[in-house]
């Protein structure tokens, strides 16, 4: 019985110190367009981390909209990073929670917000209409559709 329990305990300490050494992980939470960025921003990331710390990182992604991402995370989702492409979301996080400071905007020269948001255009299969760029938009037979504005900053400065 004891050597089953010395055994039973070594292993468990074995266990214990191979999840210990185990690489870290962090979670961004991040809004939709800008997953294809952090295919290659995560891989920068991880190779830099491995340099400085002498380990290695797993990078987890959350994608939705900002402002679905924003309440996932005041309702609990547990985000080491977030990227926000709206400063309503980022005032959410700060007033829900205070998981972002009140004074945020004040800690930044100017009062800059630090974001920066991407529009990708989605097309048909082939681009038939050669959609390219904003003057495309407006050729006849081209119909824009937006994400929704409340659950998307995107689709907030679409509206606007």
């Amino acid at each position: 019985m004891n050597k089953l329990f010395a055994a039973s305990l070594l292993a468990a300490g074995l266990a214990f110190a191979s999840a210990a050494q185990a690489a870290p992980t962090l979670l961004n939470v991040s809004y939709d367009v800008m997953r294809d960025f952090y295919k290659d921003y995560n891989s920068a990331f991880q190779k830099h981390w491995k340099a400085e710390k002498n380990e290695d990182v797993t990078v987890q992604m959350s994608f939705g909209g900002s402002s679905k991402q924003a309440r996932s995370v005041i309702d609990g989702l547990p985000a080491d990073v977030i990227t926000m492409n709206m400063a309503t979301d980022i005032n959410a996080l700060a007033d829900n929670g205070e998981l972002v400071p009140k004074d945020w905007v004040s800690r930044l020269p100017n009062n800059s917000a630090p974001f920066t948001s991407a529009t990708v255009f989605i097309v048909r299969k082939g681009n038939p209409k050669a959609l390219k760029d904003w003057p495309d938009l407006i050729k006849d037979g081209v119909e824009v559709i937006v994400p929704n504005p409340k659950t998307s900053g995107n689709g907030r400065y679409t509206y606007l």
